[in-house]
Formats: structure tokens, C-alpha cells, sequence
């Protein structure tokens, strides 16, 4: 194989890693700038988002390896980090993968934290908080309605585009305030938390039954790490491996050649939204499943929006976008280990997030508006991943 075979081969995965060099460098010389030692701050996130650490173990939640040891909490926390972005980036690649650029992720997760977190207080009958329906039924049918209620916002946007050709970004965005305002109101009234002395606007408590439990003691993750990870392998192989999904990728190729080919456009658009917002409410599903055991405000965070760069930066492929989720995931977590123990501010992270989201963003915007080369364009809809 040729030196330039080689390059051709391996650039698409090059290309991220050079934009995450180029956030860890502006990072470095802004730390460099304010007086911080970027070494240090580096190694003190590195170690907050790995568990790695030096000295022997001395709690049961460490592990020894070598003269150090792994903590388990610290690693536990950053994979709780990667799940929301697993589902949001998985949803955000499904619909990329048919031109369809869906920024209403952050609705959709919001909905389906909603309407888990209703389905999840059914059959309480005791102030211990259990449940009269059985713990496998009842994770199951709480996953159930998170799901389907992302679904119904996410097929809304994709019902105005094939029918109305209102575009889904603004569809989606306009739809993410709706979902805000709709659960506010529900939060504060008909699914207000009755309980004495609640005073917030935030859904009764889920029954035990509903819960996932932490595999870490104090930590957040959970069983949702596996759901996130399946998710992410089983949306990769509908559209790589199924006639569904080959009309998925053709309608993203190009819509009229698609439809002169005898492809219900209309149909694999909102198909293809309700999927996408299908993946993003199992997110909501499973964060107020695992973490909060009930509806609250700012349940989401910004994984929504967050998970536009996962995807982006994944190439809208399965493997891609889970190595991209575990970059930002383990980003956000050792931030806050780093600014602990250096006193270097977390949000240096993010202007890590914004250098790589600037440059995949750029990249992506330069190969919708001139494909180029026929390999060029199926990696611009993330088919060569």
C-alpha cells in the first residue's frame, strides 16, 4: 500500500484527533496565559477522568494496580458522564444520516424525562417508596414510554418537513422551547410533587421498582451505560445492515434521486425523526431512572446539544460516535477532579469542546457545500464510517 493509500485510509480518523490536539493546545497556552500549570492541569484531569492514581489503595471502592491504584468512583463518574451522550449523539447521527439535522435532541430527552418519571411513580403503595408492579416489568415499561414520547416529539419535526417542508432545524428548536414550557407547566400542576413540604417544581418520586441502581457506591452509573452502549451498535447496524436503512442513507445522499428510485421520502423522513427522537427520550429515561428518581429542572443538563458535537466529531458512525462520547464524557468529569485538586477553573474544558467543535464544524460545513469527490460525499453523510 502507498504512502498516499495510507494517508487516504486513515485521514478521517486523523482529522479529529488533530482538532482535539489543536482544544488541548489553545487550552494550554490560555492556562499558560492565567498564571496555571498546564502539565499539571492536565494530569490532575486525566486522573479525575480515568481513576488513575498514584499511592496504594485504601478504601474498598480502589483498586491496586501496581504502585497505584484505580479509583473506582472517579471512573464510575466519568462513564455516568458518556451515557447521556452516547443516546443524544446516536440519535443526532441517525438523523444526519438522512440530511436531516436534528437539534431538537435536548427536547426529546426532556420529554421522555418526563413521561418515564410519570410511568415510573405508577403502582406506589407505601411511604418506603416501592412499588406494587414487578422491578423487571416496570423498568421495562418506564423505558418504554421515555422512548415513545421522544419518538412522538421528534416524528412533530419530521411531519412538518415532509408534509409542510418547514425545516427541521427550526422545527426543532422551536419544539425544544415548547417541550420547556409544557413540562414546566405540568411540573407545577397536574404532575406536581404532593409530598409535605414540597416546594419545587419537580414530579412525585418514582417508585423503587423503576430505579436503576448505582454499581458503585455514591456514584451514577448505572445500567444505562449498557442500554447507551446497545443503543449506539443497534442504530449503527439498522442503518448499515437493513433495506430501512439503505433507504435512510439514499434519502440522505439525495432526496429526489431517492425518490425517482420509488422511496417514500416522506415516510423514512419522519421514520427516521421518530427514531432519532426515540434514542434522545431513552437518555432522559434513563437519567431520571438512575440518578434523580424523579422529574427535575436541568435533568438534561446540555447533553442534547452536546451530543451534535459527538456525533459530528464520530463521523455518524457507531464506533465513532461511542470514542467520541468517551472523549467529551471523560472531558466534563476530569474537569471537575482538575479545578479540585489545581484550582485551574473547569470551564477550560470547554473552550477545549469549542476549538474541536469549531474545526469539525468547519470541516462538515465546507463538504455539505462542495462534496467534492463521490468519497468525499459519503464521508460528509458519514456512510464510509
Amino acid at each position: 500500500m502507498t504512502k498516499q493509500a495510507l494517508l487516504q485510509k486513515f485521514a478521517p480518523a486523523m482529522r479529529p484527533l488533530a482538532g482535539i490536539a489543536a482544544g488541548l493546545a489553545v487550552a494550554a497556552i490560555i492556562m499558560l496565559c492565567s498564571g496555571y500549570h498546564p502539565v499539571a492541569a492536565f494530569a490532575a484531569m486525566w486522573t479525575g477522568a480515568t481513576g488513575l492514581e498514584a499511592g496504594p489503595a485504601t478504601s474498598d471502592t480502589m483498586i491496586r494496580l501496581g504502585s497505584g491504584h484505580i479509583n473506582l468512583f472517579l471512573l464510575a463518574q466519568t462513564l455516568a458522564k458518556i451515557t447521556p451522550l452516547l443516546f443524544t449523539g446516536t440519535a443526532i447521527a441517525v438523523g444526519l444520516r438522512a440530511g436531516l439535522f436534528n437539534i431538537g435532541a435536548q427536547g426529546q430527552m426532556l420529554m421522555g424525562a418526563l413521561f418515564a418519571a410519570g410511568v415510573g411513580a405508577l403502582g406506589k403503595h407505601s411511604a418506603a417508596g416501592d412499588g406494587s408492579i414487578n422491578p423487571g416489568l416496570h423498568v421495562l415499561l418506564v423505558l418504554v414510554a421515555g422512548a415513545a414520547a421522544g419518538a412522538l416529539w421528534g416524528a412533530l419535526s419530521g411531519v412538518l418537513k415532509a408534509y409542510r417542508g418547514v425545516h427541521e432545524v427550526i422545527s426543532t428548536i422551536m419544539l425544544n422551547f415548547a417541550a420547556l414550557d409544557i413540562i414546566q407547566y405540568l411540573v407545577t400542576h397536574n404532575m406536581k410533587d404532593d409530598a409535605p413540604g414540597s416546594m419545587s417544581a419537580q414530579s412525585p418520586l418514582m417508585a423503587q421498582t423503576a430505579w436503576l441502581w448505582p454499581y458503585v457506591h455514591g456514584s451514577n452509573l448505572t445500567a444505562g451505560i449498557l442500554l447507551a452502549i446497545i443503543s449506539t451498535f443497534a442504530a449503527a447496524l439498522f442503518i448499515g445492515r437493513t433495506s430501512t436503512g439503505l433507504q435512510i442513507r439514499a434519502v440522505g445522499l439525495s432526496p429526489d434521486t431517492a425518490r425517482a428510485s420509488g422511496i417514500d421520502v416522506r415516510r423514512i423522513t419522519v421514520l427516521t425523526m421518530a427514531l432519532s427522537g426515540a434514542i434522545a427520550g431513552l437518555a432522559g429515561a434513563v437519567e431520571v431512572m438512575g440518578i434523580h428518581h424523579r422529574y427535575v429542572a436541568g435533568v438534561a443538563g446540555t447533553a442534547g446539544f452536546d451530543g451534535i458535537a459527538v456525533a459530528l466529531l464520530g463521523n455518524l458512525s457507531g464506533p465513532g460516535v461511542a470514542l467520541s462520547a468517551l472523549f467529551f464524557g471523560a472531558l466534563a468529569s476530569g474537569s471537575g477532579y482538575m479545578e479540585t485538586t489545581t484550582n485551574v477553573p473547569a470551564p477550560i474544558s470547554e473552550i477545549v469542546q469549542a476549538v474541536v467543535i469549531l474545526l469539525v464544524g468547519i470541516k462538515a460545513a465546507i463538504r455539505f457545500r462542495r462534496p467534492g469527490t463521490k468519497a468525499e460525499r459519503k464521508e460528509t453523510h458519514g456512510i464510509s464510517g
